[in-house]
């Protein structure tokens, strides 16, 4: 019989070979499916959350039992590539920075929010297309289950 220890984002496996490979594997992608994900999207050049998305930002945050307890909170930002590399570095930073703000207002403290802002790389979706640019301006709200 293997012996399994985790502790908050540490896997340990006593013991080798092929079962504990596999119980490595089921375990990441348990862990990949038990995230939690809201978007908030901007229209084009804008860091500015309308009322609508803020109150369903806050109503889903709401329904969460016991957030701070059971996630950490990952904002990941996005931008079309209209207005050139610098421009998007910004206007992702202003982003998630909006988002941060909603979050922090909720009384969701700093330390477990962490930020990463893509700009206008590693788009999602294609930003050849007028759908595509919109579905990219948009801050990820990733809930990731705290592991102990």
């Amino acid at each position: 019989m293997k012996w399994l220890s985790v502790k908050r984002n540490q896997l340990q496996l006593l013991g080798s070979g092929l079962l504990s490979v596999c119980l490595l594997l089921n375990l990441n992608a348990l862990a990949q499916t038990d995230e939690l994900r809201k978007s908030i999207y901007f229209n084009g050049g804008s860091f500015e959350i309308d009322e609508f998305q803020a109150e369903m930002l806050s109503d889903w945050l709401d329904s969460i039992p016991n957030l701070l307890d059971k996630y950490q909170i990952q904002l990941i930002s996005h931008t079309d590539p209209i207005g050139g590399k610098e421009y998007n570095r910004w206007l992702s930073q202003m982003r998630s920075n909006e988002v941060f703000q909603l979050l922090l207002q909720k009384d969701i403290p700093e330390k477990s929010i962490s930020i990463k802002d893509w700009g206008l790389e590693n788009p999602v979706y294609t930003n050849q297309t007028y759908r595509g640019m919109r579905l990219n301006r948009r801050v990820d709200v990733i809930l990731h289950p705290l592991v102990y």
